[in-house]
């Protein structure tokens, strides 16, 4: 189904097109909003998302946590609407709300009955350049982020090692930086950073307004227009240029030892193209990659070599998402059986690897992987929460509408030879991260510490 809509003076362009499942249209508003209206009229609901393209990988170098923390406070309150009753207010409408920040975005949603969505726009729109902040708010949220660190990171070794490994793997790009943030940064974050960091990228013209459900684009218009038209864009708004990294030349080590540590593991992380606006071949083929390796815990490469064939592990995966704006990784994690040291678990995936390399994907495996995926991503489009997210997302790291539409297409264009050669070009171990985590007195961890230092 395509709709047009007239153009209207404060609209820079409009583009509508049909995807498979949903009716998308989108437009401008003359202050730089980018509005997206997804149509689903089978039940009396609508999604109202903000996303802001600003992110943990865009912060202030030394101001790490910035932007995760600004999402606390952004429910701090405005004139209008006082400290810690935005939510308040969308759950006695009968709805949700919440908010996350990855590096390279920021977004917030509520999840209400349609007549609502005029109240939740007005709400969203004032704090977008209304934001209160009192140096009580910005005390008490900082003690919750730095709880909130205690808590996901600094007690899980789990996650220690992976923020340790993201950080060896991402030497120059803000990639390395945990969201989170460096404690001893988060520790540091001011009222006056906020504010600054606020005042710069919270903008009109520095966001997308993601509305799915049961609505029409003309009033979704009507509706923005009138609470998001008045607010004036930010000057300070520039390209999104990152620091790159340089050429990796040898592959990167690391063990962890934590008492706490039930089930030691290897992981491994390669640096991995994302997909780039009107080029996802890769990231497509990747994509299928990741399935066929370790996607399905009875079928996949890893697991019938490893937990059926030699019954050297428990577990084993692989995965990859390549929705990020520089280079994404692709990762293998294995958990050895009692008995099996972290070493003899590497060699025996690597042994599984360079025969996946010479002989490349199982041509039945290569089909039924392919049906799979495009059939969750049918699936997918049922849910106009995370039709409104994938929308959302995939435009704030700069795809297009064309490109979020041709990504089935472009899964279904994969050839067995082309996830060959992504394969050779990606799994290259001078461009790997290798981290073991493991028990204090378990002896692979001198075995780990000597492989580090040839």
């Amino acid at each position: 189904m395509l709709r047009r809509t007239g153009l209207m003076a404060a609209v820079a362009f409009s583009v509508s097109f049909a995807a498979s499942a949903e009716t998308v249209t989108n437009f401008q508003l003359e202050n730089g909003l980018d509005v997206v209206v997804i149509e689903d009229h089978r039940a009396p609901v609508v999604v109202n998302m903000v996303w802001y393209r600003v992110g943990a990988a865009d912060e202030p170098a030394g101001h790490s946590g910035i932007a995760h923390f600004l999402e606390h406070l952004m429910f701090k309150g405005t004139e209008k609407i006082a400290p810690g009753d935005f939510s308040a207010i969308v759950e006695a409408q009968g709805g949700n709300d919440n908010a996350f920040t990855s590096w390279d975005y920021t977004a917030y949603f509520q999840r209400v009955a349609a007549d609502r969505l005029d109240l939740m726009m007005e709400m969203e729109a004032d704090r977008m350049r209304n934001l209160r902040l009192t140096e009580d708010d910005v005390t008490t949220e900082r003690q919750v982020i730095l709880e909130e660190r205690a808590q996901r990171t600094d007690s899980s070794p789990g996650a220690l090692l992976s923020e340790q490994m993201r950080a060896a793997q991402f030497l120059n790009h803000p990639y390395g930086v945990p969201i989170i943030g460096w404690r001893h940064e988060m520790e540091q974050l001011s009222r006056e950073d906020a504010l600054t960091y606020y005042q710069r990228f919270y903008a009109p013209n520095n966001a997308t307004l993601v509305v799915a459900g049961d609505v029409t684009p003309d009033a979704v218009r009507a509706m923005a227009e009138k609470h998001f038209g008045p607010l004036k864009p930010s000057e300070g708004i520039t390209p999104r240029v990152r620091p790159q990294e340089p050429p990796q030349l040898s592959e990167r080590r690391l063990s962890l030892a934590d008492e706490r540590v039930s089930e030691p593991y290897v992981m491994r992380t390669y640096l991995a193209p994302e997909r780039d606006p009107g080029d996802q071949k890769d990231a497509a083929a990747l994509t299928i990659l990741a399935e066929l390796l370790g996607g399905s815990g009875q079928t996949s490469v890893l697991a019938r070599a490893l937990q059926f064939d030699s019954q050297i592990a428990v577990y084993s995966t692989a995965y990859y998402d390549g929705t990020s704006i520089d280079d994404a990784t692709f990762g293998f994690v294995v958990v050895p059986v009692p008995g099996v040291t972290l070493p003899d678990a590497e060699a025996a995936m690597d042994k599984v690897l360079a025969t996946f390399l010479k002989d490349g994907p199982d041509a039945d495996a290569f089909e039924r992987i392919k049906t799979q995926i495009r059939a969750n991503e049918i699936y997918a489009k049922d849910d106009v929460q995370g039709l409104a997210r994938t929308y959302g997302e995939e435009l704030s790291i700069g795809l297009s509408l064309a490109d979020i539409q041709g990504w089935d297409e472009a899964l279904g264009a994969v050839t067995i030879d082309d996830v060959r050669a992504v394969a050779a070009k990606v799994l290259d171990r001078r461009n790997a991260v290798t981290g073991y985590l493991t028990r204090p007195e378990d002896p692979a961890t001198p075995a780990a510490a000597e492989e580090a230092q040839e």
